[in-house]
């Protein structure tokens, strides 16, 4: 069969291309390098689990094993749910000496938009032009004007519930009905806001659906019921992923063919029309070869793997691998930036019942350099989290039971403040291949060199004290030692945010791609998942990856009808 489009990757950004693609007319080609996962019919569906969640933790002997860098996403690591997260015994990688990196994946159908928080922020105008302003990277090649109809296009279809909050620098967006804020949330809203005239304290935005709309219906839909089982897999479809919204909706065209199990090593590339023809790659389960052509390419495997893919497809014309004379494919890798959860006990409200069962926490958007200036740092952070009675992460610090069934009864309230911070460019923070080891299926494994610098550590200890004073101005006691939280910085890759290593910008001597997401040395190449990003922001970016897939799919359909590509 001929192709027009392949599409590398299931994830989040490859389920837009492919749907929107697919919806332009093309035949479209996914290539997944994991299992095939069926909606429904392969979630786990043991209520109980959600009730004896210790029972069904992957054991620790294993977990050193198969996932000894997954301690960042060890909530939601279980035994019902371990074929979500790809083990890194099978799938190695390796690290620069004294700079651990966690990299954390889920090689299935879908990918990690099974098992994502589902926090969906847009970026504000400023941060594509902080670039520009503080010299750190290369200018983006466009601005939140360029991107705004497509944060419309994709939120209308994903399903984001939010608040209208009209902050400048977290702008509204197409919202589903918000969830509510609990009382101790309430009371601490006021207290915050009225001792930091300057911070906002908001419900979080997911992409769970509150409500439901004829959009979500087609493609079989349904409201979320706030099980909180999300990690698992939804059912229902409650909660926005590839399987449940985009590849149906894709595959409703009669246009996509998947083929899973297959594990793209290298793009090919025709040197006498300079264009990609299509992709090598090996079968996962036989370690058989195949070769396929398509008309345009678009590499979605996430930043490390897309930039992995580039890196080892070599030739004469690109002898440092393809779309890469600049020398930017693999550098500038990016995450957010953590240090540890500052919580505090909240006193009263012992005869309220926390139900622990919305889909979404708190969040305090960035105030450094929009509403507050002369920081001791660069760029900025939000907070996340919450308050609750029967929360695992305070329970832990407490000292308290971390089970799920229990009811909080007897239980103090808590409230948790957990800062994401923006990393800065940084071209020595890079992904190379390993000159030493290689994965079973013959491919080099990427080498992981990356650091926080002198900004990262010095935004941290700000945030942990900030968040230390807000639980205190909110009523809280009994407070987490901001200087001890606050040293305690997350290695790189724990926030699970990896990008920025085939960035976009205006120079082809500086940047691998151009303002659509599109190589500038190999037209019809284009990339748009983490990989694209030009800085980090502070803002959770999958929906910032939606929007600039579906802009990308657009145009490269465009192109393809005007006969450019």
């Amino acid at each position: 069969m001929q192709f027009d489009a392949i599409v590398v990757g299931s994830g989040i950004s490859g389920g837009w291309v492919a749907k929107e693609l697919c919806e332009r007319g093309l035949k479209v080609l996914m290539l997944e390098r994991g299992p095939d996962i069926e909606h429904g019919a392969d979630y786990s569906h043991d209520l109980a689990a959600r009730l004896r969640r210790r029972d069904d933790q992957v054991p620790l002997d294993e977990r050193n094993l198969h996932y000894p860098y997954y301690e960042g996403v060890a909530y939601a690591l279980f035994e019902s749910n371990r074929k979500f997260w790809a083990s890194d015994h099978d799938y190695p990688y390796e690290t620069a000496p004294g700079k651990p990196y966690r990299w954390i994946r889920g090689y299935h159908l879908g990918g990690r938009s099974l098992t994502w928080w589902r926090q969906s922020y847009r970026w504000a105008p400023e941060d594509f032009e902080s670039n520009l302003k503080d010299g750190h990277g290369v200018d983006w090649p466009i601005r939140y004007e360029d991107l705004s109809p497509w944060y419309d296009h994709v939120e209308a279809f994903a399903g984001i519930s939010g608040n209208y909050d009209e902050i400048p620098h977290l702008p509204d967006g197409d919202f589903l009905p918000p969830y509510p804020l609990n009382c101790v949330e309430e009371v601490a809203k006021e207290r915050i806001e009225a001792a930091f005239p300057t911070r906002r304290m908001v419900i979080g935005r997911a992409a769970n659906l509150s409500r439901v709309t004829k959009a979500h219906m087609d493609v079989g839909r349904h409201r979320c019921e706030q099980r909180m089982r999300c990690v698992h897999g939804c059912p229902l479809g409650g909660y926005f992923s590839s399987l449940a919204a985009t590849l149906p909706a894709a595959k409703a065209t009669g246009n996509l063919t998947i083929v899973t199990d297959m594990i793209v090593q290298a793009v090919e590339y025709d040197p006498a029309t300079g264009r990609a023809t299509g992709v090598r790659a090996v079968n996962r389960l036989t370690k058989e070869g195949h070769t396929y052509e398509a008309r345009i390419v678009f590499l979605n495997a996430s930043a490390i793997n897309t930039a992995a893919i580039l890196l080892n497809s070599t030739s004469e014309a690109f002898p440092r691998g393809l779309a890469n004379g600049s020398d930017q494919v693999g550098r500038n890798l990016m995450d957010h930036l953590s240090c540890d959860a500052v919580i505090g006990r909240y006193p009263g409200f012992n005869d309220v019942h926390d139900p622990a069962d919305r889909p979404t926490g708190i969040y305090i958007p960035r105030y450094a350099g929009t509403t507050e200036h002369d920081k001791p740092y660069l760029r900025g952070f939000g907070l996340q989290g919450g308050a609750g009675r029967t929360r695992r992460i305070e329970a832990r610090a407490l000292g308290g039971s971390e089970r799920e069934d229990d009811d909080g009864g007897g239980k103090p309230w808590t409230f948790s403040l957990m800062p994401f911070g923006e990393i800065l460019p940084d071209p020595n923070n890079r992904v190379t291949l390993s000159n030493t080891r290689s994965d079973n299926w013959g491919m080099r494994v990427p080498y992981i060199d990356v650091a926080h610098g002198k900004n990262e550590y010095a935004m941290m200890r700000e945030a942990a004290r900030d968040a230390a004073e807000m639980l205190k101005a909110a009523g809280c006691v009994d407070i987490t030692p901001w200087e001890k939280a606050g040293e305690k910085l997350k290695p790189p890759g724990d926030r699970i945010h990896e990008m920025g290593t085939a960035r976009m910008g205006r120079d082809p001597a500086t940047s691998v791609l151009n303002g659509w997401c599109q190589a500038h040395e190999v037209p019809n190449l284009f990339v748009t998942d983490g990989a694209a990003m030009t800085s980090s922001a502070n803002m959770n970016p999958s929906l910032t990856y939606m929007a600039l897939s579906a802009r990308a799919a657009n145009r490269a359909a465009d192109l393809l009808k005007e006969g450019a590509l």
